[in-house]
Protein backbone atom coordinates (compact mmCIF):
# COMPACT_ATOMS: atom_id res chain seq x y z
CA UNK A 1 0.00 0.00 0.00
CA UNK A 2 1.37 3.44 -1.00
CA UNK A 3 0.31 6.13 1.46
CA UNK A 4 0.83 9.86 1.08
CA UNK A 5 0.85 11.51 4.52
CA UNK A 6 0.42 15.27 4.53
CA UNK A 7 1.32 17.86 7.16
CA UNK A 8 0.59 21.56 6.62
CA UNK A 9 3.34 22.46 9.12
CA UNK A 10 7.05 22.61 8.33
CA UNK A 11 8.91 19.35 8.91
CA UNK A 12 12.12 21.22 9.69
CA UNK A 13 10.66 23.19 12.60
CA UNK A 14 9.50 21.80 15.97
CA UNK A 15 5.81 21.13 16.39
CA UNK A 16 3.44 18.48 17.64
CA UNK A 17 1.49 17.77 14.44
CA UNK A 18 4.49 17.33 12.16
CA UNK A 19 6.34 15.17 14.71
CA UNK A 20 3.28 12.93 15.02
CA UNK A 21 3.25 12.57 11.24
CA UNK A 22 6.97 11.72 11.15
CA UNK A 23 6.79 9.11 13.92
CA UNK A 24 3.56 7.60 12.62
CA UNK A 25 5.04 7.25 9.13
CA UNK A 26 8.07 5.43 10.56
CA UNK A 27 5.86 3.06 12.56
CA UNK A 28 3.69 2.35 9.51
CA UNK A 29 6.79 1.57 7.44
CA UNK A 30 7.81 -0.98 10.06
CA UNK A 31 4.47 -2.64 9.32
CA UNK A 32 5.37 -2.88 5.64
CA UNK A 33 3.50 0.15 4.26
CA UNK A 34 5.21 2.50 1.80
CA UNK A 35 4.65 5.96 3.31
CA UNK A 36 5.82 9.26 1.81
CA UNK A 37 5.43 12.57 3.64
CA UNK A 38 4.41 15.81 1.96
CA UNK A 39 4.70 19.26 3.51
CA UNK A 40 6.71 22.48 3.87
CA UNK A 41 10.43 22.34 4.64
CA UNK A 42 12.63 25.29 5.59
CA UNK A 43 15.91 23.79 4.46
CA UNK A 44 16.80 20.21 3.54
CA UNK A 45 14.12 17.64 4.49
CA UNK A 46 15.08 15.78 7.69
CA UNK A 47 14.26 12.42 6.07
CA UNK A 48 14.59 11.06 2.50
CA UNK A 49 10.90 10.10 2.31
CA UNK A 50 9.72 13.71 2.69
CA UNK A 51 8.59 15.56 -0.44
CA UNK A 52 9.02 19.33 0.23
CA UNK A 53 6.53 21.77 -1.26
CA UNK A 54 8.30 25.01 -0.27
CA UNK A 55 9.19 27.16 2.70
CA UNK A 56 6.81 28.18 5.47
CA UNK A 57 5.77 31.43 7.10
CA UNK A 58 4.70 31.83 10.72
CA UNK A 59 0.97 32.53 10.81
CA UNK A 60 -0.99 33.37 13.98
CA UNK A 61 -3.25 30.46 14.98
CA UNK A 62 -4.84 29.25 18.23
CA UNK A 63 -2.90 31.73 20.36
CA UNK A 64 0.32 30.56 18.74
CA UNK A 65 2.25 30.90 15.49
CA UNK A 66 2.23 28.01 13.03
CA UNK A 67 4.83 27.46 10.26
CA UNK A 68 2.66 26.83 7.19
CA UNK A 69 2.99 27.26 3.42
CA UNK A 70 -0.23 29.03 2.48
CA UNK A 71 0.71 30.68 -0.83
CA UNK A 72 -0.61 29.75 -4.27
CA UNK A 73 2.73 28.27 -5.51
CA UNK A 74 2.74 25.88 -2.53
CA UNK A 75 -0.80 24.81 -3.40
CA UNK A 76 0.20 24.28 -7.03
CA UNK A 77 3.28 22.24 -6.09
CA UNK A 78 1.19 20.11 -3.72
CA UNK A 79 -1.42 19.54 -6.41
CA UNK A 80 1.27 18.50 -8.91
CA UNK A 81 2.91 16.05 -6.49
CA UNK A 82 -0.43 14.45 -5.67
CA UNK A 83 -1.22 14.17 -9.38
CA UNK A 84 2.10 12.50 -10.22
CA UNK A 85 2.67 10.17 -7.25
CA UNK A 86 -0.38 7.87 -7.67
CA UNK A 87 -0.86 7.09 -3.99
CA UNK A 88 -3.34 4.40 -2.98
CA UNK A 89 -4.51 6.51 -0.02
CA UNK A 90 -3.92 10.00 1.37
CA UNK A 91 -3.72 10.71 5.10
CA UNK A 92 -4.17 14.43 5.77
CA UNK A 93 -3.31 16.05 9.10
CA UNK A 94 -5.30 19.25 9.82
CA UNK A 95 -7.26 19.25 6.53
CA UNK A 96 -8.48 22.85 6.85
CA UNK A 97 -4.97 24.32 6.91
CA UNK A 98 -3.42 25.47 3.60
CA UNK A 99 -1.78 24.57 1.32
CA UNK A 100 -0.93 20.84 0.97
CA UNK A 101 -3.82 19.63 3.14
CA UNK A 102 -6.43 21.59 1.21
CA UNK A 103 -4.81 20.59 -2.08
CA UNK A 104 -5.35 16.94 -1.17
CA UNK A 105 -9.03 17.53 -0.44
CA UNK A 106 -9.65 19.60 -3.56
CA UNK A 107 -7.88 17.20 -5.92
CA UNK A 108 -8.93 13.94 -4.20
CA UNK A 109 -6.53 11.77 -6.16
CA UNK A 110 -7.10 8.84 -3.76
CA UNK A 111 -9.32 7.90 -0.80
CA UNK A 112 -8.91 10.47 1.98
CA UNK A 113 -8.28 9.86 5.68
CA UNK A 114 -8.08 12.98 7.88
CA UNK A 115 -6.85 13.63 11.41
CA UNK A 116 -8.06 16.77 13.20
CA UNK A 117 -5.69 18.03 15.92
CA UNK A 118 -6.91 21.50 16.94
CA UNK A 119 -9.03 22.07 20.04
CA UNK A 120 -10.40 25.10 21.86
CA UNK A 121 -10.33 28.15 19.61
CA UNK A 122 -8.73 27.63 16.20
CA UNK A 123 -8.28 30.14 13.39
CA UNK A 124 -8.88 27.38 10.85
CA UNK A 125 -12.50 27.14 12.02
CA UNK A 126 -13.30 30.83 12.48
CA UNK A 127 -14.61 31.41 8.97
CA UNK A 128 -15.64 27.98 7.75
CA UNK A 129 -17.60 28.54 4.55
CA UNK A 130 -20.09 26.25 2.79
CA UNK A 131 -17.31 25.57 0.27
CA UNK A 132 -15.00 24.26 3.01
CA UNK A 133 -17.80 22.12 4.41
CA UNK A 134 -18.32 20.69 0.94
CA UNK A 135 -14.59 20.03 0.59
CA UNK A 136 -14.55 18.20 3.92
CA UNK A 137 -17.46 16.06 2.77
CA UNK A 138 -14.97 14.49 0.35
CA UNK A 139 -13.24 12.80 3.29
CA UNK A 140 -13.71 9.04 3.52
CA UNK A 141 -12.81 8.88 7.23
CA UNK A 142 -12.49 11.52 9.93
CA UNK A 143 -10.44 11.10 13.07
CA UNK A 144 -9.42 13.38 15.92
CA UNK A 145 -6.66 13.22 18.52
CA UNK A 146 -8.98 13.99 21.43
CA UNK A 147 -12.64 14.37 22.31
CA UNK A 148 -12.13 18.15 22.38
CA UNK A 149 -10.70 18.13 18.85
CA UNK A 150 -13.59 15.96 17.66
CA UNK A 151 -16.15 18.27 19.28
CA UNK A 152 -14.62 21.34 17.63
CA UNK A 153 -14.59 19.77 14.17
CA UNK A 154 -18.11 18.37 14.57
CA UNK A 155 -19.46 21.74 15.68
CA UNK A 156 -18.16 23.53 12.59
CA UNK A 157 -18.14 20.81 9.95
CA UNK A 158 -20.62 18.16 11.04
CA UNK A 159 -19.82 14.52 10.41
CA UNK A 160 -18.73 11.60 12.59
CA UNK A 161 -15.26 11.36 14.15
CA UNK A 162 -13.30 8.47 15.61
CA UNK A 163 -10.89 9.44 18.38
CA UNK A 164 -7.39 8.03 17.93
CA UNK A 165 -5.09 9.59 20.50
CA UNK A 166 -1.59 10.71 19.57
CA UNK A 167 1.25 8.27 20.08
CA UNK A 168 4.76 8.34 21.50
CA UNK A 169 7.84 6.48 20.14
CA UNK A 170 8.60 4.69 23.40
CA UNK A 171 11.59 2.77 22.05
CA UNK A 172 13.42 5.97 21.08
CA UNK A 173 13.32 7.24 24.65
CA UNK A 174 14.68 3.95 25.97
CA UNK A 175 17.66 4.24 23.63
CA UNK A 176 18.53 7.86 24.54
CA UNK A 177 21.35 8.83 26.89
CA UNK A 178 20.05 11.27 29.55
CA UNK A 179 21.55 14.76 29.54
CA UNK A 180 23.69 15.32 32.68
CA UNK A 181 22.32 17.59 35.41
CA UNK A 182 23.86 19.82 38.10
CA UNK A 183 21.25 19.30 40.79
CA UNK A 184 17.46 18.97 41.04
CA UNK A 185 16.34 19.89 37.52
CA UNK A 186 13.03 20.99 36.01
CA UNK A 187 12.54 21.02 32.24
CA UNK A 188 10.17 23.18 30.20
CA UNK A 189 9.99 23.07 26.41
CA UNK A 190 7.55 24.89 24.18
CA UNK A 191 6.91 28.13 22.37
CA UNK A 192 7.39 31.17 24.59
CA UNK A 193 3.93 32.71 24.29
CA UNK A 194 1.25 33.57 26.85
CA UNK A 195 -0.87 30.42 26.55
CA UNK A 196 2.10 28.18 27.43
CA UNK A 197 2.35 29.67 30.94
CA UNK A 198 6.14 29.99 31.03
CA UNK A 199 5.82 33.26 32.96
CA UNK A 200 3.88 31.40 35.65
CA UNK A 201 6.63 28.78 35.91
CA UNK A 202 9.29 31.49 36.21
CA UNK A 203 7.27 33.08 39.02
CA UNK A 204 7.04 29.66 40.69
CA UNK A 205 10.84 29.31 40.49
CA UNK A 206 11.17 32.26 42.87
CA UNK A 207 9.50 30.10 45.53
CA UNK A 208 11.78 27.08 45.04
CA UNK A 209 15.06 26.24 46.84
CA UNK A 210 18.27 27.82 45.49
CA UNK A 211 19.71 24.50 44.26
CA UNK A 212 16.84 23.86 41.81
CA UNK A 213 17.77 24.35 38.14
CA UNK A 214 15.30 25.14 35.34
CA UNK A 215 16.04 24.23 31.74
CA UNK A 216 13.98 26.37 29.35
CA UNK A 217 13.77 25.03 25.80
CA UNK A 218 12.18 26.79 22.85
CA UNK A 219 11.72 30.42 21.90
CA UNK A 220 8.96 32.83 20.94
CA UNK A 221 7.57 36.36 21.28
CA UNK A 222 8.02 36.40 25.08
CA UNK A 223 11.60 35.14 25.15
CA UNK A 224 13.51 38.42 25.40
CA UNK A 225 11.11 39.96 27.92
CA UNK A 226 11.20 36.90 30.18
CA UNK A 227 14.98 36.65 29.94
CA UNK A 228 15.34 40.26 31.02
CA UNK A 229 12.99 39.73 33.96
CA UNK A 230 15.01 36.73 35.17
CA UNK A 231 18.49 37.96 34.20
CA UNK A 232 19.74 37.76 37.80
CA UNK A 233 18.58 34.18 38.36
CA UNK A 234 21.47 31.94 37.35
CA UNK A 235 19.43 28.82 38.04
CA UNK A 236 17.51 29.38 34.81
CA UNK A 237 19.25 28.03 31.70
CA UNK A 238 17.86 29.35 28.41
CA UNK A 239 18.52 26.67 25.81
CA UNK A 240 16.89 28.15 22.71
CA UNK A 241 15.37 25.99 20.00
CA UNK A 242 16.17 22.32 20.58
CA UNK A 243 16.57 19.53 18.07
CA UNK A 244 14.35 16.51 18.62
CA UNK A 245 17.37 14.51 19.83
CA UNK A 246 18.35 17.14 22.39
CA UNK A 247 14.76 17.55 23.57
CA UNK A 248 14.52 13.83 24.24
CA UNK A 249 17.91 13.78 25.98
CA UNK A 250 16.82 16.65 28.25
CA UNK A 251 13.51 14.93 28.96
CA UNK A 252 15.40 11.80 30.00
CA UNK A 253 17.84 13.77 32.16
CA UNK A 254 15.47 16.08 34.04
CA UNK A 255 13.97 15.17 37.41
CA UNK A 256 10.64 16.84 36.61
CA UNK A 257 8.98 17.93 33.40
CA UNK A 258 6.71 20.95 33.85
CA UNK A 259 3.85 21.82 31.48
CA UNK A 260 2.20 25.00 32.86
CA UNK A 261 -0.06 25.76 29.86
CA UNK A 262 -3.10 27.94 30.49
CA UNK A 263 -5.31 26.63 27.65
CA UNK A 264 -5.32 25.56 24.01
CA UNK A 265 -3.74 22.11 24.30
CA UNK A 266 -5.59 19.55 22.21
CA UNK A 267 -3.66 16.53 23.44
CA UNK A 268 -0.71 16.41 25.83
CA UNK A 269 1.68 14.33 23.76
CA UNK A 270 4.62 16.01 25.49
CA UNK A 271 3.35 14.52 28.76
CA UNK A 272 3.48 11.08 27.17
CA UNK A 273 7.02 11.82 26.05
CA UNK A 274 7.98 12.69 29.63
CA UNK A 275 6.41 9.44 30.82
CA UNK A 276 8.36 7.48 28.20
CA UNK A 277 11.50 9.29 29.40
CA UNK A 278 10.79 8.05 32.95
CA UNK A 279 10.50 11.62 34.23
CA UNK A 280 7.99 12.85 36.80
CA UNK A 281 5.41 15.40 35.62
CA UNK A 282 3.88 18.55 37.06
CA UNK A 283 1.26 20.07 34.76
CA UNK A 284 -1.94 22.09 34.74
CA UNK A 285 -5.34 20.44 34.92
CA UNK A 286 -6.55 21.59 31.50
CA UNK A 287 -8.54 19.35 29.16
CA UNK A 288 -5.75 18.38 26.78
CA UNK A 289 -3.60 17.22 29.69
CA UNK A 290 -6.17 15.46 31.85
CA UNK A 291 -6.98 13.18 28.91
CA UNK A 292 -3.42 11.89 29.15
CA UNK A 293 -2.38 12.13 32.79
CA UNK A 294 -4.55 11.44 35.82
CA UNK A 295 -4.05 13.62 38.88
CA UNK A 296 -1.93 11.88 41.48
CA UNK A 297 -1.51 8.82 39.26
CA UNK A 298 0.77 9.77 36.35
CA UNK A 299 1.21 13.46 37.18
CA UNK A 300 0.74 16.15 39.78
CA UNK A 301 -1.86 18.54 38.34
CA UNK A 302 -2.52 22.12 39.50
CA UNK A 303 -4.89 24.91 38.41
CA UNK A 304 -3.56 26.94 35.45
CA UNK A 305 -2.07 30.33 36.25
CA UNK A 306 -1.45 29.62 39.96
CA UNK A 307 2.29 30.11 40.58
CA UNK A 308 2.04 29.29 44.28
CA UNK A 309 0.28 25.96 43.71
CA UNK A 310 2.69 25.18 40.88
CA UNK A 311 5.71 25.84 43.12
CA UNK A 312 4.25 23.62 45.84
CA UNK A 313 3.70 20.74 43.43
CA UNK A 314 7.19 21.09 41.97
CA UNK A 315 8.76 21.13 45.42
CA UNK A 316 6.86 18.02 46.47
CA UNK A 317 7.56 16.02 43.31
CA UNK A 318 11.26 16.93 43.31
CA UNK A 319 11.57 15.51 46.82
CA UNK A 320 9.15 12.57 46.63
CA UNK A 321 8.09 11.62 43.09
CA UNK A 322 6.38 8.55 44.53
CA UNK A 323 4.83 6.23 41.97
CA UNK A 324 4.34 8.90 39.29
CA UNK A 325 7.27 7.66 37.22
CA UNK A 326 6.39 3.94 37.35
CA UNK A 327 2.76 4.61 36.49
CA UNK A 328 3.81 7.03 33.77
CA UNK A 329 5.89 4.34 32.08
CA UNK A 330 2.85 2.05 32.01
CA UNK A 331 0.71 4.87 30.63
CA UNK A 332 3.18 5.66 27.85
CA UNK A 333 3.07 2.03 26.72
CA UNK A 334 -0.69 2.35 26.25
CA UNK A 335 -0.06 5.21 23.81
CA UNK A 336 2.91 3.74 21.95
CA UNK A 337 3.34 4.81 18.33
CA UNK A 338 3.36 1.17 17.23
CA UNK A 339 -0.12 0.69 18.71
CA UNK A 340 -1.32 3.84 16.98
CA UNK A 341 0.14 2.66 13.67
CA UNK A 342 -1.71 -0.64 14.05
CA UNK A 343 -4.99 1.23 14.46
CA UNK A 344 -4.36 3.52 11.49
CA UNK A 345 -3.36 0.58 9.30
CA UNK A 346 -6.74 -0.96 10.14
CA UNK A 347 -8.46 2.33 9.21
CA UNK A 348 -6.64 2.37 5.86
CA UNK A 349 -7.72 -1.20 5.10
CA UNK A 350 -11.30 -0.35 6.03
CA UNK A 351 -11.36 2.73 3.81
CA UNK A 352 -9.87 0.89 0.86
CA UNK A 353 -12.39 -1.92 1.33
Amino acid sequence: MRVGMISPYSFTLPGGVQMQALYLARALRRRGLAVSLLGPCDGPPPEPDIIPIGNSLFIAANGSFAPIAFDIPAFQRSYAVLRDQHFDLLHVHEPLVPAPSLAALVSKRAPLVATFHAAGGSAAYENVSPVLRWVCNRLDWRGAVSAEAADLARRHLGGAYEVLFNGVPVERFRQTKPHPTEGPTIFFVGRHEPRKGLDVLLEAMRRLPPDVVLWVGGEGPQTETLRRLTANDRRIRWLGRLSEDEKISRLCGADVFCAPSLHGESFGVVLLEAMAAETAIVATDIGGYTRVARAGVEASLVPPGDAERLAGALREVLVTPGDLVARGIERAEQFSMDRLAERYAAVYERVLG
